[in-house]
């Protein structure tokens, strides 16, 4: 149990989710570039359509950070496409929507592995204090509705009240307004920003982003 969160002094918890409650299924990002490859039919080796990927989902991360905003996925896909020298004319949204069906399928195939210990415990505990919780998580290659599909299939679910996901709001942590928008969607909105706790692993997105609203922060360090 993660003892060290202070759960008695807070009334609401927010939870970041990768590398806080999750992370990737290990064989999962090299099936994904080969899924990639071969559906948009990249003529080039595969170590290289990896490196391309690794790059531009970085980038878009960085820029979703520094910037407040959020870039689409399939954006992300055009970027790496044209890098790796595909013809974007021949694409459209169907073609970028059936790919992304796809890589979902293949998503809740290798599902993300749950690091966070007692998880589904820690969560009774603070839902039979009647306190609340939501996840609040920067998007990139996975949108929010496929983050949705793999927590109702984990039981997870259950105790989430709410989920704020970047890319559905077209707004990442840091930016004070994603904050708000947890703020916003709190039941009880008599709380105080103190008795609010945003939990995640980033120390800029996450740790400062919530302090520098008005929020309380844990800022959690797996050893992955």
């Amino acid at each position: 149990m993660k003892t060290d969160i202070d759960i008695q002094n807070h009334a609401h918890f927010s939870f970041d989710l990768w590398l806080t409650l999750i992370k990737s299924h290990p064989q999962f990002k090299a099936k994904r570039v080969e899924l990639f490859a071969s559906f948009f039919e990249v003529n080039k080796p595969i170590d290289e359509v990896s490196k391309v990927v690794k790059y531009y989902d970085d980038l878009c991360n960085s820029i979703n950070e520094v910037i407040g905003g959020n870039v689409d996925t399939f954006e992300i896909y055009l970027l790496i496409l044209n890098s790796l020298d595909v013809d974007l004319k021949q694409l459209n949204r169907e073609k970028l929507n059936e790919f992304y069906q796809k890589s979902e399928n293949l998503f809740l195939e290798y599902k993300p592995v749950v690091i966070f210990e007692n998880l589904h415990n820690f969560f009774d505990e603070i839902k039979n204090q009647g306190k609340s919780i939501n996840i609040l998580s920067n998007t990139g290659f996975i949108k929010g509705k496929t983050m949705r599909k793999f927590l109702i299939n984990e039981n997870l679910d259950q105790y989430i009240d709410f989920h704020i996901y970047s890319d559905e709001i077209n707004c990442s942590k840091p930016n004070p307004q994603i904050f708000q928008e947890v703020k916003n969607l709190i039941k009880n909105q008599d709380l105080q920003m103190n008795q609010i706790l945003h939990i995640g692993d980033n120390p800029v997105a996450d740790y400062k982003g919530a302090k520098d609203f008005g929020f309380n922060a844990h800022l959690l360090q797996h050893k992955i």
